[in-house]
């Protein structure tokens, strides 16, 4: 690995397509484009402008950073699999952040990270105490504690509702998610770091087919 690790990261978790390439602490190029659907078609092709822009290839990549969610699950499964086939054929880690985690980035002290996780819900995680909780999925009825006397910042969803619940502050996010991720990546480097998994918050809301599968002749 060189002394400046290059890194291509990127997140499809949401209705967005977003790709950066880091060195060292650089980041050489960043593309986010707003995207509801058909992040499956554009992914690859996003990442091959990015490392086109940079004048670099594929083989001179350290490592992968990938967006874990959660998120859509499709979105997620997508990235995922994306970052596992890249990491394989390249020889280089592929390292899972979650978004919540790319959403706290930069923030400083204990940090409360919340996204729109539908149906009334949100996905939340607190970091930054001496003992953080998994994130998890909860309404602002039920959040997960936080340490009295900390004045968390809230950064996402609901922020300003969740800092009047705990005299927290908000404040935006430090930097696009795929910059974050990739960021966040570099800091595993050199890790025993566990193959990028999607974090699944919730169960998913497709039902199981009625059907039963056709049977598999021998």
């Amino acid at each position: 690995m060189r002394d400046a690790p290059l890194i291509l990261a990127f997140d499809t978790s949401a209705a967005h397509c977003a790709a950066a390439l880091l060195s060292g602490d650089n980041i050489l190029v960043s593309i986010e484009e707003p995207m509801a659907k058909g992040q499956g078609e554009r992914l690859l092709g996003l990442c091959a402008e990015v490392l086109e822009q940079a004048g670099v290839a594929y083989a001179d990549l350290d490592a992968i950073g990938v967006g874990i969610g959660p998120g859509n699950f499709t979105g997620i499964r997508i990235s995922v699999a994306a970052a596992r086939g890249l990491a394989l054929g390249l020889g280089v880690p592929a390292i899972g952040v979650s978004r919540l985690e790319a959403l706290a980035h930069g923030a400083q002290g204990v940090v409360i990270a919340s996204l729109d996780a539908r149906q009334g819900a949100m996905f939340v995680q607190v970091s930054g105490t001496m003992d953080d909780p998994e994130p998890a999925m909860c309404t602002l009825d039920d959040l997960p504690a936080i340490p009295s006397r900390t004045d968390p910042v809230c950064i996402g969803f609901q922020a300003e509702q969740i800092a009047a619940l705990c005299n927290g502050s908000v404040a935006t996010p430090q930097m696009p998610v795929a910059e974050a991720t990739a960021r966040i990546a570099r800091s595993r480097l050199g890790r025993a770091n566990p193959r990028p998994a999607p974090l699944y918050l919730r169960p998913a809301d497709a039902a199981p087919a009625r059907d039963a599968p056709p049977a598999i002749l021998s």
